[in-house]
């Protein structure tokens, strides 16, 4: 296959998701960023010659604010998983998230070779099995806890009970292999949905996360906001960074998508701690829409996936530096030479009141 086939291939697979959940009628509930929510305003007459993607997130440096979100079960997708998707964050120069659901664990993503990698947790109601977890990707490496606080149930997908959705037999939660947590099983709805109902803590509140920090020195992202009111609570309960989510638009209806909530989270964090956004992020233009709107960094789910499956390594590669060209382009045709200079000025949103433009 020729290298302009495989870029149409990569590109076919992101765009195909967004045509599946139109004609499925899941439009509704996407977390994709709307075509027309964000406008340009591109400033010209500036020497765009050099442009500098680099960032620090939680003190660690990254050529681009463009990383890998937690997905889980990735050799459903290719027979590499994780280790393929680990290896080409670290080509890459950017942060790897691993999910507490993955088919390969922590200790096995860390043999791959050096890169920044955090670890994403969900609290199982056995808080052993979590601490254990906790101090095995410590152990391991990984560098901050990605804490998922929308899941005390697991929402209504209707695709994983209409195929009664379980892991292949060759496949499993490798983080928990050999611990006495059951299995997903084949149920006559999802086997997932059960999983989480049978393992899954929904006690779980903030002095969790202040209980979280009394047993790792990582610092902890709290994943799942989409309210002002939540990400204050967040920085009061010790949260190092928020990141703004709406888990793949898959656990309730009508949640904004993710670009709807980011604003108003960034105003409520006051610049106290990092924002950033998982979810809803196809091109380097929804990239540079994130950070005019306050995010430090965002996360790439479904793409990392796509392509994942369409080439293993190699094809995770490739739409990573497809976003990141993209967004180096944006960057350059909207006069900004770094990321401190994207600025709120630099678009509009469907959602504001007129702009009174800034004095020169």
């Amino acid at each position: 296959m020729k290298q302009s086939q495989r870029r149409s291939c990569l590109r076919w697979y992101m765009t195909t998701m967004r045509l599946v959940q139109r004609i499925s009628g899941l439009f509704k509930r996407t977390e994709t960023l709307s075509l027309g929510s964000c406008n340009f305003r591109p400033r010209i007459l500036i020497d765009v010659s050099k442009i500098d993607m680099t960032t620090t997130v939680l003190g660690f440096k990254i050529s681009m604010p463009i990383m890998v979100a937690p997905t889980a079960m990735q050799k459903m997708a290719h027979p590499e998983g994780e280790y393929a998707t680990a290896r080409a964050a670290s080509a890459a120069g950017t942060i790897m998230t691993l999910s507490s659901w993955a088919t390969s664990s922590v200790e096995e993503v860390a043999s791959t070779g050096p890169g920044i990698r955090f670890f994403q947790l969900y609290v199982y109601k056995n808080r052993k099995v979590v601490e254990q977890l906790v101090r095995r990707a410590e152990k391991a490496g990984f560098k901050a806890i990605a804490l998922t606080v929308d899941t005390p149930r697991l929402g209504r997908r209707e695709t994983d009970i209409k195929n009664r959705f379980t892991l292949p037999p060759n496949l499993t939660l490798k983080n928990f292999e050999g611990l006495d947590l059951g299995k997903m099983d084949e149920a006559n709805d999802s086997g997932l949905a059960s999983y989480v109902a049978g393992q899954i803590d929904r006690t779980l509140s903030w002095k969790d996360v202040q209980w979280l920090q009394t047993i790792t020195s990582m610092p902890i992202l709290v994943k799942g906001v989409l309210t002002g009111e939540d990400a204050r609570i967040a920085i009061q309960a010790g949260a190092a960074g928020i990141i703004v989510s709406n888990h793949g638009a898959r656990q309730l209806d009508y949640v904004p998508a993710t670009i709807s909530a980011l604003e108003e989270v960034v105003k409520a964090t006051q610049g106290r701690v990092p924002v950033f956004l998982d979810g809803g992020v196809r091109r380097g233009t929804d990239v540079f829409k994130a950070l005019a709107l306050g995010a430090s960094g965002i996360f790439i789910g479904r793409p990392v996936v796509f392509s994942l499956a369409a080439e293993g390594e190699a094809g995770v590669r490739k739409v990573l530096q497809m976003l990141r060209d993209e967004f180096e382009l944006t960057m350059a045709l909207s006069g900004c030479r770094s990321l401190s200079e994207i600025t709120r000025n630099h678009i509009i949103t469907e959602w504001e009141t007129p702009r009174h433009l800034p004095k020169l």
